[in-house]
């Protein structure tokens, strides 16, 4: 989708209304991310020492251990290639293969340690008070448990590129819609486009009670990942373009009515990261605002574009250190007309790239409208590169890098250099323990929220009890977000353990 005029029209602040709705008198403009006060971040529980550590503290350290980056494909809660499953017109279908075939052969992908999928609510709900789950978003949950893998989703209100209305029969049939008109620039062709009265009674009332049975059912989920946040709009992206307005009343009323939906998401998704797309307010409908409310209640962002506008990538290079971001951005596949190479660059490593250059957590594994395992590992095959690449930087890797002893008082202890060699900072709260294999120490505590910053070291002290040997203690690692916590696997070329932890050695 090229949208290459939405930074013209919006900076003129002329977006004219549909069907009489009034001027946005209320409009919330955008603002510089680089340095802004967002917070302090998560909540940081057991703060450990993070130094400086002079050698009155220290005394008579030494270095004893020390590990080098690893060049495996690390597959921790808050990062990786997501493989995705469906996108807004339907699941992969492929002549002689069933549909559970399909998304088997996509979701055994190894490039892909998540999995993502995209739905229409009257995909999830057919009847009030309940949830009519579709064949696909339960394969793939199958799927997710079998291949050891998490699952995002998206919930779409409005869909431009299927028959008819995203949102169930019942729905549809009690709410009224505005007519937005016919486009060639994007949809399902010759359809005409309705949006509904978002802010209409019954429609919320619905929305409600939809969101709260998915919440009973998925919030904290140990299969799930994350969770787009629902917005306006194509896709639930935050826009209707390239149509001009909203079906609103005025900027106030649409604001109002999903920044409701926001906080009634953030209390329903308690355990479950909620990302919200950073697209520039083009229909005014509160986007700013929603994004404002997203970071400060520590949750995630995502884009659909990384070749558009430069508001996002605003955002997503200057966001702070503990918010993840996912960049949903279609791949080649492999077909030649499909690789657009330029000054010997394919279009999709080109995408891989920039998508490293503002730091990213997460990158789709995704052949736009033609969903195929065959189709991304088409591409892979003739251009793997990129593709590796990104698999084993993206989001954080966080390793032990220098481990130092020393004893004070009668009391050994350990200051342990910490260092990301991702793109990414930690995406929520890394917390550390030393454990014996009997069990009977067990020292610990967090860093503070979203450290190491990558490419950066943040050290920690941690006092063992009299006697204690250092050597032989595991060092395990997770990381907590939304007071749900996740094993962490060290990024090292050090051999670890099964569970990803570091037992300690000298090899200094």
């Amino acid at each position: 989708m090229d949208r290459r005029d939405f930074l013209k029209l919006c900076g003129a602040g002329s977006v004219a209304g549909l069907m009489g709705v009034k001027k946005a008198g209320g409009y919330v403009a955008a603002h510089n991310w680089d340095r802004y006060d967002f917070g302090s971040g998560p909540a940081v529980k057991d703060r450990l020492n993070q130094g400086p550590f002079p050698d009155e503290l220290v005394p008579g350290w030494e270095v004893v251990m020390a590990t080098t980056p690893s060049s495996a494909v690390v597959p921790n809660f808050g990062m990786g290639l997501v493989t995705y499953i469906c996108d807004e017109i339907g699941p992969p279908k492929k002549e002689g293969e069933s549909l559970a075939e399909s998304i088997e052969n996509l979701a055994k992908i190894d490039l892909g340690s998540k999995l993502y999928i995209r739905l229409n609510w009257k995909d999830l709900q057919q009847r009030p008070g309940r949830l009519d789950l579709c064949e696909h978003w339960k394969i793939t949950f199958e799927m997710a448990k079998k291949y050891n893998k998490r699952v995002g989703f998206r919930v779409m209100l409005s869909n431009p590129d299927i028959p008819g209305y995203a949102v169930p029969d019942f729905v549809a049939e009690k709410v009224p819609f505005v007519k937005l008109g016919k486009t060639t620039e994007t949809g399902l062709a010759g359809k005409v486009h309705y949006e509904p009265r978002y802010d209409n009674a019954f429609f919320q009332s619905a929305f409600k009670e939809f969101d709260g049975l998915l919440a009973d059912a998925y919030n904290g989920h140990p299969s799930v990942e994350y969770m787009d946040t629902y917005m306006y709009g194509f896709w639930g992206e935050g826009h209707t373009w390239p149509f001009k307005g909203n079906p609103f009343a005025d900027y106030l009323t649409a604001e109002r009515t999903f920044v409701g939906m926001f906080e009634q998401q953030l209390a329903n998704w308690s355990k479950t990261p909620l990302t919200t797309n950073t697209q520039p307010d083009w229909s005014k409908v509160g986007n700013a605002e929603i994004l404002e409310r997203t970071v400060r209640s520590n949750n995630w962002l995502r884009t659909d574009t990384i070749f558009i506008e430069n508001m996002q990538i605003e955002a997503l290079s200057n966001r702070p250190a503990w918010t993840a971001a996912t960049v949903e951005v279609g791949m080649s596949d492999g077909s030649a007309e499909s690789l657009r190479i330029r000054e010997g660059v394919t279009y999709t490593d080109n995408v891989i790239y920039h998508v490293l250059d503002v730091g990213a957590n997460y990158w789709s594994l995704w052949n736009w409208h033609r969903i195929l395992a065959d189709r991304i590992l088409n591409y892979y095959r003739q251009y793997p590169g990129a593709i590796d690449k990104i698999a084993r930087c993206v989001g954080y890797r966080v390793r032990p890098s220098w481990v130092w002893h020393y004893e004070k008082d009668g009391y050994p202890g350990l200051v342990i250099g910490f260092v990301n060699d991702g793109i990414a900072g930690v995406p929520g709260v890394l917390r550390v323990e030393l454990v014996s294999e009997d069990g009977k120490v067990k020292v610990g505590g967090c860093l503070d929220a979203g450290y190491p910053l990558a490419g950066k070291v943040r050290q920690a002290q941690f006092v063992l009890p009299k006697g204690t040997d250092w050597k032989g203690l595991k060092l395990r690692g997770e990381i907590e977000v939304k007071g749900m916590r996740y094993p962490v696997r060290w990024a090292c070329h050090q051999e670890t353990n099964k569970d990803g932890s570091l037992t300690l050695r000298q090899n200094r």
